[in-house]
């Protein structure tokens, strides 16, 4: 069986949202410290020993990120439809930094979104 690496990188944004239907307190507009992990599966190394530059992933993660940083979530066009949740903003995260990072040999894996230090999302296709 060939060896795979995961590397991942955290950081964080900062934004506002409400949640349409939802019975109680987060139904009002509300803000939080939106904690991101990204992880990424390697399955080879370059020459020196490297899955990905971890450089590379955080300015396409800071790209990705910074449309969302001291935003109203629910203005933007990506959550028009759907309530900008945790579980959302992680689908969103993983196809956007999908579309820029994955290729032959390395992939986005899982993005994980907490809205506070103790209650998040994870996101990953199978």
């Amino acid at each position: 069986m060939a060896g795979v690496f995961e590397i991942y990188i955290k950081t964080h944004f900062s934004a506002a949202h409400s949640l349409t239907g939802y019975d109680g307190d987060c139904s009002r507009i509300h803000g939080h410290n939106w904690m991101t992990e990204v992880f990424l599966q390697c399955r080879k190394l370059n020459d020196i020993g490297i899955g990905i530059d971890f450089r590379d992933v955080k300015i396409a993660v800071k790209e990705v990120t910074q449309r969302l940083d001291h935003c109203m979530l629910n203005d933007l066009p990506a959550f028009k439809q759907d309530n900008p949740t945790s579980e959302n903003i992680a689908m969103f995260l993983y196809k956007e930094l999908g579309a820029r990072l994955n290729g032959e040999y390395v992939r986005v894996s899982r993005v994980k979104v907490s809205e506070t230090p103790g209650a998040g999302a994870a996101y990953w296709e199978e």
